[in-house]
């Protein structure tokens, strides 16, 4: 069942918290006040908020919080949830060839429990939106997407579904068994009918869904450029992997015979209307381009270090205009599938330039919230904290015994460890409450997810 938005008239109220609202001045309040009327912010500012306020459902003593908008994910693979802790000392490709025998024999009651594991770690971890990549689609697996969209609808998480998909088998050069991808014709009809059932595009959606081929690796090139048509011709987003490893470089040079930007380029796959997932193999040139189309990265520290791909240059990225979110990635490789400990990792990881403001505190907020929010194309609705936008907020307990001591309440969630949530409003809706979801039993969604992880090993390959 869905969460369902809270009366257009009623208001809640938030008071005496560190406020950092991720406007475009960067707006921080020490001591401030936010008021959600239905499912909308009212009004953020200084102080108390005002006396005359009518219909105040629900007023919170936020002593001791920093409020900051609701962290926003834009690439992650839901399905993984039930194969983590597998293959952990390989690089990508080997990684994948492990993987991909099990993953192929998932199905939607699979997919689901998968689907509310992945995204009640989100929610507990400061996440309201959240982007789901699934690209394996077994011919007897039932409705996989739809599982994933219905599980996610039942926590209360905003949602991007991505329809993604493969074509190129082994015995045409990729690395998926030739089992586990879709035809062209069958992909298409597929992604199309996606988007004509789930896509919302009104304002305060729950509901995005983009077309989203896996990789350069997987697909063929007939199947990007005629998704990219697809996209274009409904008005929906674009989303691949790009750039993630060197052996993924190696791979287009000697099949394509260019580099993986390149490729992407040739075949309309630059532009506002896109992002990759990782971009850590980019050149001056590279980043030129994603600046000058305004193409979009979902920059993945911990999976991108589990997987030992390398260092993306976010910085460099930042510099050059290009749009920059965070993501989990596939809990198979960021096996805590949080969302919020991306923030510190990111900080720390990038820092490994070489220099000390490589990326600071509050530039990782912005790329865990309105980098996110852009990436996805929902710059106008979420990730940051202003009249008008989608009351999508997180309020994060730093008067604890981890965190009373660090001067800055932004330096307490970036640099600290992850502070407690206290409330995690998505919509107007409180999905989270001193740290537990409000709309799902807890313990229900672990047993189910370990019945699934132990079901889907033990299935044949």
């Amino acid at each position: 069942m869905a969460v369902q938005p809270p009366p257009t008239d009623q208001r809640i109220v938030i008071e005496n918290a560190a406020i950092a609202t991720v406007d475009a001045d960067d707006t921080e309040y020490a001591r401030g006040h936010v008021v959600i009327l239905g499912n909308t912010i009212e009004s953020v500012g200084s102080g108390p908020a005002p006396q005359w306020l009518d219909n105040v459902v629900r007023r919170i003593n936020a002593e001791g919080h920093l409020v900051t908008p609701g962290l926003v994910n834009t690439h992650h693979h839901f399905y993984q949830w039930i194969t983590r802790g597998l293959a952990q000392d390989n690089i990508l490709f080997d990684w994948l060839v492990a993987l991909y025998p099990t993953w192929a024999r998932i199905d939607e009651k699979l997919v689901h429990a998968a689907s509310q594991g992945s995204a009640a770690a989100l929610l507990k971890s400061g996440c309201t939106t959240a982007s789901d990549h699934h690209y394996v689609f077994p011919k007897d697996g039932g409705d996989v997407l739809g599982a994933s969209i219905e599980a996610v609808r039942e926590l209360g998480l905003r949602f991007t579904a991505l329809r993604g998909s493969m074509d190129r088998g082994k015995k045409d050069g990729g690395l998926p068994p030739d089992h586990a991808v879709e035809t062209l014709d069958d992909i298409l009809a597929a992604s199309e009918a996606a988007v004509d059932t789930y896509h919302d595009a009104s304002f305060g959606s729950m509901l995005h869904v983009a077309i989203a081929p896996c990789s350069p690796f997987s697909v063929s090139t007939d199947l990007l450029r005629q998704s990219a048509e697809l996209a274009r011709r409904k008005g929906v987003r674009l989303h691949t992997h790009g750039s993630e490893t060197a052996e993924e470089e190696q791979f287009c040079k000697e099949l394509f015979g260019m580099g993986p930007t390149d490729y992407f380029e040739s075949v309309g796959w630059l532009g506002e209307d896109v992002w990759m997932a990782h971009c850590v193999h980019m050149n001056d040139s590279d980043i030129a381009k994603f600046a000058e189309t305004g193409t979009g990265v979902a920059h993945c520290p911990s999976s991108n270090a589990r997987l030992a791909a390398g260092i993306a240059r976010v910085p460099d990225m930042l510099r050059a205009g290009v749009p920059v979110g965070l993501g989990v990635d596939g809990t198979a490789s960021n096996e805590s599938g949080e969302l919020g400990t991306e923030l510190r990792n990111a900080l720390l990881i990038n820092r490994l330039h070489g220099y000390p403001t490589a990326l600071t505190g509050r530039q990782a907020l912005r790329l865990g919230t309105m980098g996110g929010a852009r990436v996805l194309g929902r710059q106008n609705e979420i990730g940051s904290i202003e009249p008008g936008k989608l009351a999508d907020l997180a309020l994060w307990k730093v008067d604890g015994i981890m965190h009373s001591s660090i001067a800055d309440p932004v330096a307490a969630l970036t640099l600290g460890a992850l502070p407690p949530l206290s409330v995690l409003f998505v919509n107007g809706n409180a999905v989270v409450e001193k740290g537990q979801l409000t709309t799902v039993n807890e313990d229900r969604i672990a047993r189910d997810c370990a019945r699934a992880a132990k079901e889907l090993a033990a299935r044949p390959v």
